[in-house]
């Protein structure tokens, strides 16, 4: 079912640190595939506004990794708070859902 499926988000501020952490979690096979994108982020903090390059990650893993991806983005993470937003996937071509789950870690 597709609903296990999820997408998770992320930021940092360089690819170095960005990539770092993509290989890090196909490494540990808690996500089946790491995008890297480059965006431009306008946002209010500490009562300024900032506009500042970033790379945006898309993890495509499953809902019971969810938390051990959080531990890994937290752990590699300069900012104080960092974006980590999840998204289920309601849908996706079983192909793909299928070679999905067979890159991720298995359960104990």
């Amino acid at each position: 079912m597709a609903t296990e499926y999820c997408l998770i988000q992320t930021t940092f501020p360089t690819r170095a640190a960005a990539a770092n952490v993509a290989r890090v979690l196909v490494e540990k096979q808690l996500a089946a595939c790491v995008q890297l994108t480059p965006v431009e982020s306008i946002y209010r903090w500490q009562g300024e506004i900032l506009e500042e390059g970033e790379v945006r990650l898309q993890m495509k893993t499953m809902n019971r990794l969810y938390s051990a991806v959080v531990d890994c983005i937290q752990e590699h993470h300069t900012y104080e708070i960092p974006e980590i937003i999840q998204t289920p996937i309601s849908m996706g071509s079983r192909e793909y859902l299928d070679w999905m789950r067979d890159q991720l870690v298995l359960e104990d």
